[in-house]
């Protein structure tokens, strides 16, 4: 496993077993643990070499139902005070994480997956402390996320959760200066969280140490991974203890996803919510126009009119370009139509992205178009509807943009058009995606025909189960946007 073995063995053993099955839970049957993981959608089963996990059997983890089945003190649950109970991932991962077992989580963005893995960082990092196993400055845990606004997010929410239990954060990531994050990291942190770019960086720099770090967390790795970063995530997590607690977070489940989880987990329990093949949230309601190009600007203000206008202009909506160049050329037709966006894009600099995003936040200007790059990791609550101009160049992407709605158990609505041309060769997998949500199919989108081709990349693996994790994927490159 990718980290190194003798600050473990050099090391105190780390505290890991932390969960003590709360009477209520023990009292459930495997019928009720069946029922309940069917009614949340939760699958659960390990992975990897000599897997030990067996769902119902005796190394099963039964799911909680309560925040107080977690057997956190009240300072570690601050953060759940507004919620009701745990969301599913929520639900069978802090019982899994809290017994001391590295996990692979598979669920979309929007999820409550943070606080899935933060709340039982706070437990653990409490018992290093108390056990000797780390002492002074931090980190002793870090997270890692493929963006800057995905990061940002992150931190947010571990800043509040870790307020009442002495555990605070910082969050480094590029773009800005140094000095700050430095000057945050000197002064002593418990948690670190960032991109992995930023963070290579300050480790080079000398100013970031990993030798304490006991609790490890990929976010999004799929996108890490599409991003080119697993280079940057070896090198650092080689600088951790191998016998850390490794989490592992990912929307999808191709092959590159499932070695980087050989290379850095050990003896995983694997929990899916939902669906892992390719799939999307069915509290998205999926609309496909198949529509020739030179139609897509008139059908866009009809949409508009239809999903915004009538609505009073204050809902937020978000339009999904391929190519950057596309970006200015919508705000500009919108603009001219009457109507208050703003684009992000490659050709706008840090700064101008940063402003764009914040006005479409805040709701100053209700409307948002985006490339797939430049939207990647960001966290807007209360999108109402995600309409695609451009259909992606995969429908991993498509997953991902439209999960951009219907989040934290709100509804939203996904509008694609999709043109003959050059989208023909996703329609399959298309088709594929809206009958697994229980959506309508056009009949004009089943001419193209059914067949899904069996792919492969470095970027997302192969899309079937049948692989074999350990072959070597081809390598296929595309522009920045």
């Amino acid at each position: 496993m990718v980290g190194d073995a003798q600050l473990a063995n050099a090391g105190k053993p780390i505290i890991k077993s932390l969960y003590n099955e709360h009477p209520d839970v023990t009292a459930f049957t495997a019928e009720r643990v069946a029922e309940v993981r069917s009614e949340r959608r939760i699958t659960i089963e390990g992975f990897g070499p000599e897997d030990d996990f067996e769902a119902g059997g005796p190394t099963d983890i039964k799911p909680v139902l309560a925040f107080e089945h977690t057997g956190l003190p009240s300072d570690m649950l601050h953060a759940t005070r507004n919620f009701v109970s745990p969301s599913p991932i929520q639900a069978q991962c802090w019982p899994i994480i809290l017994a001391g077992r590295d996990l692979i989580g598979i669920a979309a963005t929007g999820s409550g997956k943070t606080l899935g893995f933060g709340l039982p960082m706070l437990r653990h990092i409490a018992a290093q402390r108390d056990n000797g196993v780390v002492s002074g400055k931090g980190p002793f845990a870090i997270v890692m996320a493929p963006t800057r606004e995905l990061a940002l997010q992150i931190n947010q929410v571990l800043e509040e959760a870790g307020s009442q239990c002495s555990v605070r954060t910082v969050c480094v990531y590029g773009g800005v200066p140094k000095g700050p994050q430095v000057a945050a990291l000197k002064s002593g942190v418990e948690v670190v969280v960032g991109t992995p770019g930023r963070m290579e960086d300050l480790l080079n720099d000398g100013v970031l140490q990993l030798k304490k770090v006991t609790y490890a967390v990929l976010d999004e790795a799929d996108r890490m991974l599409d991003l080119g970063f697993e280079p940057h995530i070896r090198a650092i997590m080689g600088l951790t203890r191998a016998d850390r607690q490794t989490l592992m977070f990912s929307a999808t489940w191709p092959a590159a996803v499932q070695k980087l989880a050989i290379a850095f987990l050990s003896h995983p329990v694997k929990v899916t919510i939902g669906s892992q093949d390719l799939a999307a949230s069915h509290s998205i309601t999926q609309r496909v126009d198949v529509i020739d190009p030179n139609a897509r600007d008139g059908r866009l203000l009809e949409l508009l009119q239809q999903y915004h206008g009538a609505k009073g202009r204050k809902n937020r909506v978000i339009i999904f370009v391929l190519y950057k160049k596309e970006a200015p050329r919508v705000e500009q037709l919108l603009s001219r139509k009457g109507w208050k966006a703003v684009a992000i894009h490659g050709d706008i600099s840090q700064q101008q992205r940063t402003d764009a995003v914040d006005k479409f936040k805040s709701g100053v200007v209700p409307l948002l178009i985006a490339t797939d790059v430049a939207a990647r990791g960001l966290d807007i609550p209360d999108v109402e509807v995600v309409i695609n101009y451009s259909f992606p160049l995969t429908t991993e992407d498509y997953v991902h943009r439209i999960g951009r709605t219907g989040r934290a158990g709100k509804t939203g609505i996904a509008h694609t058009f999709f043109c003959a041309g050059p989208d023909k060769p996703r329609a399959g997998e298309l088709i594929n995606v809206l009958r697994e949500a229980g959506q309508e199919v056009p009949a004009e989108l089943l001419k193209f025909g059914t067949a899904v081709k069996k792919k492969e990349s470095k970027m997302y693996g192969a899309h079937f189960r049948d692989v074999d994790v350990h072959a070597k994927a081809s390598k296929v490159t595309f522009d920045d946007d």
